[in-house]
């Protein structure tokens, strides 16, 4: 995994260790007691879900289909997939509007964002849980960071992360390697910080930017993007870019955040509720 983006150099107060009942094995060597949703915003994702949810754990606590009002079979197949899956029929428009809905939607600790067109990997849930869970509070995925990659990414989209990943690092001091990219993961209790008050694709820009400014403590992990299996996507690089580009100006005018207090001793993977 790649190093922190963030560091405080305080340490939060210890807490007692969660009763062992209320932890969830992940490996023979890893348990947690935090829960986790995971949020899949769909929109006509009938003939992809079989394989999104393939890959997702079985010990996820929640799922969270947000329905972009599908005129296909996505919420049948979802239930007949999942049975307790939470379905949320989305009033807005747009992936932010999604995310947002999805987010509000959530019952558990931790709260885990993907894609539902095959292109994000469920498998990788556990690095960025096991991040959570040993100290971070905002996990981003990267392409870029050493064990990453992707198969989907062209030529004019990678050049404009890129430009926009070193805008964001230099006005914000943080060492990003991938902004425009889906797969992420926090601690519920950040929410109120993250805000999410955009409707499209520049929702991953809005969500990095606003964890920093709040002083999160952020953790990239490697993550493989997949091509889209069916169907077609709704991004447009250029269109998406400019959307992503406005979305740091307005947030480089806008009031900064309120930052969090700094912790006073940094918690050991048991404090997080690891073991």
């Amino acid at each position: 995994m790649s190093p922190d983006i963030t560091k405080h150099s305080a340490k939060p107060p210890l807490r007692s260790m969660p009763p062992i009942e209320r932890f969830t094995p992940l490996t023979p060597h890893m348990a947690i007691s935090p829960t986790v949703s995971v949020v899949v915003p769909a929109m006509n994702e009938a003939e992809n879900l079989p394989h999104v949810f393939a890959t997702l754990p079985q010990w996820i606590d929640e799922i969270v289909l947000v329905d972009g009002n599908s005129v296909d079979d996505t919420v049948a197949v979802a239930k007949r997939l999942r049975p307790n899956v939470r379905v949320v029929t989305q009033t807005g428009k747009g992936k932010g509007d999604a995310l947002a809905a999805g987010f509000a939607a959530c019952t558990s600790d931790i709260i885990v964002m993907i894609d539902a067109d095959g292109s994000t990997d469920g498998r990788e849930i556990i690095q960025f849980v096991g991040a959570l869970v040993t100290g971070a509070d905002f996990v981003k995925g990267s392409r870029y960071a050493t064990g990453g990659g992707s198969d989907d990414l062209t030529f004019t989209r990678t050049f404009g992360n890129k430009v926009l990943t070193g805008l964001v690092n230099k006005i914000y001091g943080t060492q990003y390697t991938d902004l425009c990219y889906g797969y992420n993961a926090f601690w519920a209790r950040h929410l109120d910080v993250l805000n999410i008050d955009c409707a499209g694709f520049e929702v991953e820009t809005l969500m990095n930017i606003r964890a920093a400014k709040a002083g999160l403590k952020i953790q990239e992990v490697p993550s493989h993007e997949r091509c889209r299996i069916h169907g077609e996507s709704n991004l447009h690089a250029v269109r998406d870019g400019i959307r992503v580009l406005k979305t740091i100006i307005r947030e480089w005018r806008a009031k900064p955040a309120a930052v969090l207090p700094e912790p006073q001793t940094a918690a050991p993977a048991a404090d997080q509720g690891a073991a």
